[in-house]
């Protein structure tokens, strides 16, 4: 603890942003750093608690507390108030392996956790984190870190998310030949075509891939291991096989929408997006929403990325329905607004949210085009593009079945493992444990990539942070 006094001398500073009605023209990043010496003293209000429940990772009740990855967050913090910067990087690399992804789109549970935020405001814990891994990348000190030597071990990584990714630079890093077959054009899976290039631009992502690779992992895209010849083929070639494929089935709307067009599911029309804006591939699954009104079915995350999508392609208007009563969200009385409803609120002139709604029926015509939806509360709003942000209700059933896996919404693997009922095939993240947060497909990959390493070598030194 560089400062005793740290936290009671300076306030809590987050990153600044771009004005909303600037930011909505473009598609580029809309937070901007904040000088060296502002961040420092950002470094120096951590109180280096005796218990750190930051770097905790406790589940509660149901409720995370603090970082499933255990981050040195207290140790970090104090590297960054002394202008310690490579230290700093040596400590946060040693937990994460992607820092420049958690920086951007993690909520933060070790905000929550904050000591410092029972009576104020939290430190900056992402930010902060986030400054250390740019600047690294920015100063060259990111450099590549091949395994001394190699094991003789080929192990194959299905999908290319958070947890695949961790689970293969872990894996790399022991020295065994890792192979990440992808099903997609491009590496990243929810982080490239989940997230919006807004929170995270897909340079980001294929900086870290092209790192990846420059240190020994092959990505093999366009391979869908769903296909059960290829599955075949990929149990005989590896010595392990580890399935991190998400948990990419949608929960269903509950509406009818046979032969009716002009109604999609979140990732659906986020991936799109990226396609048509980012990756220029002019056909795409869901269409623009440019001169469309759309509406918007959900809360969270992928719901607010939406409407800030939406809102870039020049929408004609974005209403987002939410099923719960507003009193459920407000905070101290007030009702907060992520960056996509400030967004909104500086196009349009009002929030576009609608709480304690739902849609009831859709209105179509001969063509089966859909022009409209009636809503719980009695009103009719016009619609040509629904999209339903409503959450996953799994993982891909195929693909289990390709790889002879059971599943049961999830992977079923055994008590406190990742192994599977079947001989040599893992599964990590979101796909074994169901949806959730990117720092915990990360931590689910290290752990994977932790048991994988003793089943192919008898012993491993990595440590597994769940």
């Amino acid at each position: 603890m560089g400062k005793p006094t740290g936290f009671l001398e300076y306030i809590r500073k987050d990153d600044p942003t771009r004005a909303p009605a600037q930011r909505v023209r473009d598609w580029e990043e809309f937070h901007i750093a904040l000088p060296d010496a502002v961040r420092a003293q950002q470094g120096s209000r951590c109180m280096n608690c005796g218990v750190p429940f930051c770097q905790a990772g406790m589940v509660y009740e149901g409720k995370t507390f603090g970082c499933p990855l255990h981050n040195l967050i207290p140790e970090w913090n104090d590297m960054i108030m002394s202008g310690n910067r490579s230290h700093a990087l040596s400590r946060l690399l040693k937990t994460n392996n992607f820092p420049e992804f958690t920086g951007r789109v993690c909520p933060a549970p070790c905000e929550q956790a904050c000591i410092c935020g029972i009576y104020g405001s939290a430190i900056t814990i992402r930010d902060n984190e986030l400054c250390v891994i740019e600047d690294a990348f920015a100063s060259g000190h990111m450099k590549r870190r091949r395994p001394p030597q190699w094991s003789g071990k080929k192990v194959c990584v299905v999908g290319s998310g958070p947890a695949g990714l961790a689970a293969a630079d872990q894996l790399n890093r022991r020295g065994h030949s890792v192979t990440v077959v992808e099903k997609e054009e491009h590496p990243g899976g929810l982080l490239t075509y989940g997230i919006p290039n807004m929170k995270l631009p897909k340079s980001v992502v294929r900086r870290r891939v092209d790192l990846m690779t420059d240190e020994g992992v092959s990505f093999v895209t366009g391979v869908d291991a769903a296909d059960p010849k290829t599955a075949r083929r990929l149990l005989a070639e590896y010595d392990a096989v580890i399935l991190c494929c998400g948990a990419g089935k949608p929960r269903a709307l509950g509406l009818d929408t046979e032969g009716v067009s002009g109604v999609f599911y979140g990732t659906e029309y986020l991936k799109s997006a990226v396609e048509r804006h980012i990756f220029a591939k002019s056909e795409t699954a869901a269409p623009s929403a440019e001169g469309r009104h759309v509406v918007i079915i959900g809360t969270g995350d992928t719901a607010s990325d939406c409407v800030a999508t939406a809102l870039r392609e020049g929408c004609a208007s974005v209403t987002q329905l939410v099923r719960r009563p507003e009193k459920d969200y407000l905070k101290d009385g007030q009702l907060p607004m992520d960056y996509a409803h400030e967004e909104a609120l500086a196009v349009t002139g009002h929030d576009p949210r609608r709480f304690g709604i739902q849609v009831k029926e859709l209105i179509h015509g001969e063509d089966g085009a859909l022009t409209g939806v009636v809503t719980t509360g009695g009103d009719t709003l016009p619609c040509q593009l629904l999209i339903g942000a409503t959450g996953f209700a799994g993982c891909r059933e195929d693909v289990c079945a390709a790889f002879g896996v059971e599943a049961d919404k999830t992977v079923r693997t055994a008590e406190g493992s990742f192994a599977t009922g079947v001989e040599k095939v893992f599964a990590a993240g979101d796909m074994r444990r169901g949806q959730s947060l990117v720092v915990w497909a990360i931590a689910e990959g290290r752990a994977a990539a932790a048991e994988v390493d003793a089943y192919l070598v008898g012993y491993t030194n990595l440590v597994r942070s769940i």
